[in-house]
């Protein structure tokens, strides 16, 4: 038996961002999105195309930074209570960080410590708030649009959180690969390579079923073919296109599944060492490949349709994916002492999304003793 759910209205396209006034259908909006400090000149010529469509905010929210925390989170929900009126939508027009921080306002209704509370005792679900998101991803990678959760970090305690709530998948999103055009090369490959790590971690999963695994394959093979393409031409609207369906492809992957042990392996390196989280959870793919194969038929027979027949040669195929992109698949690379790895395997195999994992720890401890 097997289930596949996800209520979020999607709409795709180049140019669909235009349809936001007739998406919103009069309601006062809070307006989540960048400042010029992390989003450039970009997000004012977006918050001026948002306000032409659908007037002005009741209250903007733009403090957000790379990776959302609770000092950062409770400044944005005392703004977002001091809003002219009651805010009956959140608009959340940015890369994950931006979504993952509408998440926690849509919860909190102005009121952080509701869900600081929840975060950190698993109590108070029901004192939650359901504000209606309208998310607009202006990257390719996070699928946040058509998920349920919001990753929350506590910098000062070095903790990661995820608010995790059924009222949380976005109403409606809008993905516009023209939104993606003029991103940096560097956030390309980032972004591009955290879409490829969910809808391969949705495939080794112990939740996969048949609508997320077709879902993940073809994502998979469309950003193993076309980011490599588009880091060497960043101007491309079909290349953007081709990975911003990808991207959200994998969304409605993992939105099932969740992510498994490359995004457990992931937050250490994020949380410690700076590691932009699309490179901290795509590096160890290759190793996590290796450990997953002969461990599942299903799974197998999904790798295969995206590798070929040889896995280990696919594993292969994959690390020189990862160095085409200037991305190192050793740990050590990117911070990790050799004596930590295995400290740090158990750690994340011992958390939720490692539990999620199907394969082989022997395998992971030999790939770094190697």
């Amino acid at each position: 038996m097997w289930r596949y759910r996800n209520p979020v209205d999607v709409k795709f396209g180049a140019g669909v961002f235009d349809t936001l006034g007739k998406v919103l259908a009069g309601r006062a909006y809070c307006l989540v999105t960048y400042d010029d400090a992390n989003g450039g000149g970009v997000f004012a010529d977006l918050t001026r195309r948002v306000v032409a469509m659908a007037g002005a905010p009741a209250v903007m929210v733009r403090n957000i930074g790379p990776n959302p925390d609770f000092i950062g989170l409770a400044q944005s929900c005392r703004t977002y209570a001091s809003a002219a009126q009651p805010v009956e939508a959140i608009v959340a027009l940015g890369g994950g960080s931006v979504m993952d921080a509408a998440k926690v306002l849509a919860a909190a209704d102005g009121d952080f410590d509701r869900v600081r509370r929840h975060l950190q005792t698993g109590a108070g679900g029901e004192e939650l708030a359901c504000t209606p998101i309208i998310a607009i991803p202006t990257t390719a990678g996070t699928g946040s649009e058509v998920t349920s959760w919001a990753t929350v970090w506590d910098t000062e305690a070095m903790k990661k959180y995820s608010l995790a709530r059924e009222t949380l998948y976005p109403e409606t999103a809008l993905v516009d690969p023209l939104l993606t055009v003029g991103l940096p090369r560097a956030v390309t490959i980032s972004t591009g390579l955290d879409a490829l790590s969910h809808a391969l971690e949705s495939i080794w999963n112990v939740n996969a079923n048949p609508v997320s695994s077709n879902l993940a394959e073809t994502a998979a093979r469309e950003v193993l073919e076309a980011l490599p393409l588009l880091a060497d031409d960043l101007a491309s609207e079909a290349l953007r296109t081709r990975l911003a369906r990808a991207s959200l492809f994998a969304g409605l992957a993992f939105s099932n599944t969740r992510t498994a042990l490359a995004h457990a392996l992931s937050y250490h390196l994020t949380l410690h060492h700076g590691v932009p989280h699309g490179i901290a959870c795509s590096f160890s793919l290759p190793m996590v490949m290796r450990a997953v194969a002969g461990c599942d038929p299903a799974c197998d027979a999904a790798l295969k349709r995206i590798f070929g027949s040889d896995l280990a040669a696919g594993a292969a195929q994959l690390e020189a994916f990862l160095k085409r992109l200037g991305i190192s698949p050793s740990a050590t690379d990117h911070g990790i002492a050799a004596r930590d790895w295995q400290a740090l395997v158990d750690d994340a195999l011992a958390g939720d999304r490692g539990r999620n994992f199907i394969g082989r720890r022997e395998t992971l401890l030999a790939e770094m003793a190697a």
